[in-house]
């Protein structure tokens, strides 16, 4: 297995030179998530929540970072991150360390033909509480950044609205459920290549492909 070696002052430093790209309007829906961060005595760890199944919902029972739609009461994208997470898994990010944003990300849901603009705002937390998910999360755990380059976590995720398209995935739990892909693996491959730990190029035959996920 290939180490991350990441630390936090690695992160910090390198978001710190990041500038990210912001897409401006575009007349339809716009969404925001929380990459969540925190130091174990092993490592780093990243939470990840696996949302409810819900007939409707594009993404039902995909693995996700925590957020959702951005709501007109929201005075920001950042602020409608940190409303979501404290309503998904009921963690506060209003005193944490707020180490920085990526790029925004267009996805295209079946239902919606405009399409929504994700945005991912990036946050390390000094003592986590433990998750406690609502109704739209089935379940929320941390999972150690250094086991994501695990060589025998990298799978393939059939997705079958894309004809049965193949994307690269990451086994974050049990198989077949717990994987991640699409837009989450997208800002997370973007959030390891920004400080400076890429992973695999694997995403490269999909490069421009706006899914629903």
């Amino acid at each position: 297995m290939v180490s991350s070696v990441l630390s936090l002052e690695d992160i910090r430093r390198e978001l710190a030179a990041h500038e990210p790209r912001s897409v401006g309007e575009t007349g339809g829906p716009r969404a925001a998530v929380a990459l969540i961060l925190h130091e174990t005595g092993s490592g780093l760890e990243l939470l990840f929540i696996e949302r409810a199944r819900c007939p409707g919902d594009p993404w039902s029972g995909h693995m996700a970072f925590p957020g959702g739609r951005v709501d007109p009461g929201d005075p920001s994208s950042r602020a409608a991150a940190e409303r979501e997470t404290r309503e998904e898994v009921g963690l506060s990010l209003d005193s944490t360390d707020y180490l920085g944003h990526l790029n925004d990300l267009e996805g295209r849901p079946d239902h919606d033909p405009k399409g929504i603009v994700i945005s991912a705002y990036i946050y390390h937390v000094l003592e986590p509480e433990t998750p406690v998910p609502n109704a739209e999360v089935e379940t929320a755990f941390w999972f150690p950044i250094e086991d994501l380059f695990d060589p025998d976590r990298h799978v393939e995720h059939w997705y079958s609205a894309a004809g049965e398209m193949p994307f690269p995935g990451i086994l974050v739990g049990e198989p077949g459920r717990h994987v991640v892909w699409g837009l989450t693996y997208r800002f997370l491959d973007m959030f390891l290549a920004a400080v400076g730990r890429p992973l695999p190029d694997r995403w490269a035959p999909f490069r421009g492909f706006r899914g629903n996920s």
